[in-house]
């Protein structure tokens, strides 16, 4: 069985899915993965409409939204693998009530909408109307942290790495952990009915091996998943790499099992709803396939 498995884009928190690949758990459920690498993130779901690739990992969110524009969208997601959002808010602050963004120079991150989806609501639950936070939601991660570096923001909203080279460079520090909220259905698996049914058993082996791979996370540190994936970050120093998957570790971020949440579905549901990029909340027996284990 083989099948083209594209990634949404190169990230250290998707380490679980390059471990499956390097660890061979993949191959031991005979199932021959091909890793595709997308040249932007989300633009893996035009090659799966398209049919030049038969799986990608993503935000659920694009399922959502594709059956909010369409209730005959043929995109359905399962195999839960990132199941607490893993970015943070890195700044200099010595504590940080999220009411105090108002009054901070506060960037977001540009690259995906997830993560202010998510923390609009976050704000939303915390009595702040994020529309009074005036934000900079226009640069990357890279030119923000070095604008924070500089002294020319004082928050930034980003993802591992940055959280443990900021504390490496004395930059910044964590001043919320976003994980922190619980169960926000981060990642999963998305293809089409049609590819599910063209290609059922081969599916029902990457969740198989996705639940090894999950069960191999919580019995290893840091440093033996930094060792699997190494070849994947060549650009990130080993000392780095395993500093931000120990914490990825330590704060529960990726699931233990394969099985979608129902309550983490629903809280991301609900982030994107209030967000205004929802006109209705997901149904999640629409979105979610729960046939494939």
């Amino acid at each position: 069985m083989k099948i083209r498995f594209m990634e949404n884009f190169r990230a250290v928190f998707y380490a679980p899915y390059y471990a499956t690949q390097a660890l061979g758990f993949y191959a031991n459920e005979g199932v021959d993965v091909e890793l595709v690498s997308s040249d932007k993130p989300g633009d893996a779901i035009s090659h799966l409409l398209d049919g030049t690739i038969d799986l990608t990992w993503g935000g659920p969110m694009r399922v959502m939204m594709a059956h909010d524009r369409d209730d005959q969208s043929p995109l359905v997601c399962f195999g839960e693998v990132v199941s607490r959002d893993p970015f943070f808010l890195i700044g200099n602050s010595e504590r940080l009530k999220l009411a105090d963004l108002a009054h901070l120079r506060f960037a977001t991150v540009s690259e995906v909408p997830t993560p202010w989806m998510c923390l609009q609501h976050d704000l939303r639950e915390s009595g702040v109307d994020p529309a009074t936070i005036t934000r900079i939601s226009d640069r990357t991660m890279q030119d923000n942290y070095a604008a924070l570096r500089g002294g020319q923001l004082d928050v930034m909203q980003a993802f591992e790495p940055f959280a443990s080279q900021a504390e490496t460079d004395r930059a910044g520090e964590i001043l919320y952990a976003a994980s922190s909220r619980g169960p926000t259905v981060y990642t999963a698996c998305i293809t089409t009915r049609s590819k599910i049914a063209a290609h059922r058993d081969a599916f029902v082996a990457v969740t198989r091996a996705l639940a090894q791979m999950q069960q191999w996370l919580y019995a290893h540190s840091g440093k033996d998943l930094a060792k699997a994936v190494a070849s994947f970050f060549p650009n990130v120093p080993q000392e780095l790499l395993v500093r931000s998957l120990q914490r990825y570790l330590d704060a529960g971020l990726w699931a233990r099992d394969p099985a979608m949440s129902r309550q983490g579905f629903e809280r991301l549901g609900a982030s994107f709803l209030s967000g205004g990029a929802l006109k209705r909340a997901p149904v999640f027996e629409n979105c979610v396939d729960i046939s494939l284990r």
